[in-house]
């Protein structure tokens, strides 16, 4: 299960959030100078999404990998405060990409996958998860916020 979670960390985020920026950077005409405070908020968003990471594979029993995803519902951690913390690092990410390259490319490049992510999150993941965990996960979604991280945490009771 190791190589499996490696190997879908290695294609989905080290691509989105690392690979197709790098590039975007390069070609981007309109590229300023940068500011490597950028690299601060880079190395937060990745701590996040490495965190998630871990949860996912020692919680969920699987991969962040949509063709191997977790087998248990992830309440621990980060997802205790937010539903989609993986996508709030990935956010941070490309926010410090977009900072620290000074590239509005990268910055329409974000604008566009949290658009989309939004979209997946919402008519896929979400009703996976439903139909997959049903009033563990009904449970959980009300008490929980999709994006913005609450200061409570959510702590499921065996009730």
């Amino acid at each position: 299960m190791f190589l499996r979670a490696l190997f879908a960390f290695l294609m989905v985020p080290v691509v989105v959030t690392g690979i197709v920026p790098f590039i975007l950077s390069m070609y981007d005409p309109y590229k300023g100078q940068g500011n490597l405070s950028g690299l601060v908020i880079l190395s937060f968003g990745l701590i996040i999404l490495l965190w998630c990471v871990r949860d996912f594979y020692i919680s969920g029993k699987g991969t962040l990998a949509p063709w191997d995803p977790p087998k248990h519902l992830v309440t621990v951690g980060l997802y205790r405060y937010v539903r989609n913390p993986m996508y709030v690092g990935v956010g941070f990410i490309l926010l410090g990409w977009t900072i620290s390259m000074a590239s509005p490319f990268i910055c329409g490049f974000t604008i566009f996958l949290f658009i989309a992510l939004y979209f997946r999150v919402k008519n896929h993941e979400e009703p996976w998860a439903e139909k997959t965990f049903g009033a563990q996960w009904q449970k959980y979604k009300s008490h929980v916020p999709r994006w913005l991280p609450q200061t409570k945490g959510y702590y499921p009771t065996n009730k």
